[in-house]
């Protein structure tokens, strides 16, 4: 068993139950886990048997481009998108922060953690 951290990827997006948030967006960073059975990949030295990073980085750029109102939601589609499409994924763990999030007062970021197996 093998597991792949993609760590700070950050992006720009606009949600939020505000319209405020709607409107102007904000700075995202998300953190994903997967787990796999990575032997065949360290045997063959080959793409095709390993569990490619840029597929996963691909699904969380484009999951959390899509406007949600809650984090929690753009969570699960991550991980449900993963599941669909990754399917050597054993289990996977996103956590998506919002940098300086509207909630009054100077707080850096507030994150969701959604894990699921497969």
């Amino acid at each position: 068993m093998g597991v792949i951290i993609l760590e700070n990827i950050k992006i720009y997006s606009n949600h939020g139950c505000l319209d405020e948030e709607a409107r102007i967006g904000s700075d995202y960073l998300v953190d994903l886990e997967a787990h796999a059975d990575f032997t065949k990949a360290t045997e063959s030295d080959e793409l095709v048997d390993a569990l490619d990073y840029v597929s996963l980085n691909k699904i969380v750029k484009e999951e959390v481009g899509i406007r949600s109102k809650l984090l929690e939601h753009v969570c699960k589609r991550v991980l449900d998108r993963i599941g669909q499409e990754l399917t050597s994924v054993t289990y996977a763990k996103v956590k998506l922060s919002k940098l300086n999030p509207p909630i009054g007062g100077h707080v850096e970021k507030v994150s969701v953690i959604l894990e699921k197996s497969y």
